[in-house]
């Protein structure tokens, strides 16, 4: 895939971004989850070792403060613990792993098929529902310890949650992805096309793809393929000019939306289709644009429910920095970095600059 970037200008981001989201007060939930993620993300590909110390240093300060309950959506932190644990072999982050392991295969709220409803809480939230973030926040942290540890339980358990919500989810005349579906009711309530919600898909089916040993040797695996691929090819139809998704993927008025751009954006360079490097080259540049000086990501989405309607979508406010802001930024910033010594051509293109 040709991608123009200037290397040394897209690290000198990533560190900016980096250094602001480590001065957000983040704690241990999806935010700082896919935030951490992302740091995680830009050690692998960078080196910086001073990013694998800092979040080493958050994790044990965090530890001596105490750790909430666990839900699908604290164990986003895993992603990080198992970059942690990788990386020094410590086995108090391993055993953290594990617990989150323990808490979604023994007594994480589940229905169906045994597939994983959303929570939030320690309450039963959302009964019955199954929304496409909890591929991040726990299909995808199952495949990669299942995947670390030679586990294969964990790995079916993974692809089985991805079925699961590829089957619920996705629109499969449209190719795109709702954000939530109701068992109880057998509807996916407001019926919209989220763009977060398919950056999740999206980034996480990417990832699987590309994470899983011999993956063509797990059925499942075909059925996500086939997923991302519709999907994709329906979400870049929809690109705005400036390079962004809209918050409402098919509705034209909806403001662009930066951390689902990202997440979009990042699995499409993780696909290498050369014909989508036009759409990854649009979405980078209307990423970088949305980043400041100071490496705060702007015009993020906040916290969104499953909304009752198109307008409690498009009132959600953008004005503040967000971790998964952060993070999804940092898997695409990364994704391209990882993929420049493939690329072609290596300057800076004209609209790429900082703002």
């Amino acid at each position: 895939m040709k991608i123009s970037i200037d290397s040394t200008e897209l690290k000198q981001t990533i560190d900016r971004v980096v250094e602001y989201t480590f001065g957000m007060d983040l704690t241990w939930d999806w935010p700082g989850g896919v935030a951490y993620y992302g740091v995680s993300r830009a050690f692998e590909v960078t080196g910086e070792q001073a990013y694998l110390e800092r979040m080493a240093a958050w994790v044990d300060e965090y530890l001596e403060a105490g750790l909430p309950v666990w839900t699908v959506n604290t164990c986003a932190m895993g992603h990080m613990l198992i970059t942690l644990y990788e990386q020094t072999g410590e086995q108090r982050y391993l055993d953290l792993i594990m617990s989150k392991v323990d808490y979604l295969e023994n007594k994480a709220l589940r229905f169906g098929d045994r597939v994983l409803q959303h929570t939030v809480s320690a309450k039963n939230d959302f009964p019955e529902q199954c929304w496409a973030d909890t591929l991040f926040m726990a299909a995808y942290f199952l495949l990669r310890v299942g995947i670390m540890q030679g586990e294969k339980r964990l790995v079916d358990d993974a692809l089985h949650q991805f079925f699961w919500h590829i089957n619920y989810l996705q629109d499969e005349d449209r190719g795109l992805w709702y954000h939530g579906y109701n068992n109880i009711n057998k509807d996916h309530m407001s019926g919209i096309y989220w763009a977060r919600a398919n950056a999740w898909a999206a980034y996480t089916m990417s990832r699987a793809a590309r994470i899983l040993p011999e993956a063509y040797l797990y059925p499942p695996m075909m059925h996500i393929w086939s997923s991302l691929r519709n999907q994709l090819a329906a979400i870049k139809t929809l690109q705005k000019e400036d390079g962004l998704w809209g918050t409402v993927l098919d509705y034209p008025a909806a403001y662009g939306e930066v951390s689902a751009t990202a997440g979009i954006a990042a699995a499409m360079v993780m696909q290498h289709n050369p014909l989508h490097a036009k759409y990854v080259q649009k979405a980078l540049g209307g990423v970088i644009s949305n980043i400041a000086d100071n490496g705060r990501v702007r015009n993020v989405s906040g916290g969104t429910a499953v909304m009752n309607d198109i307008d409690g979508y498009l009132a959600i406010d953008r004005k503040w920095a967000q971790g998964w802001g952060q993070g999804l930024a940092l898997a695409l910033l990364t994704a391209v970095l990882e993929a420049a010594p493939q690329a072609r051509a290596i300057e800076l293109a004209p609209g790429l600059t900082n703002s």
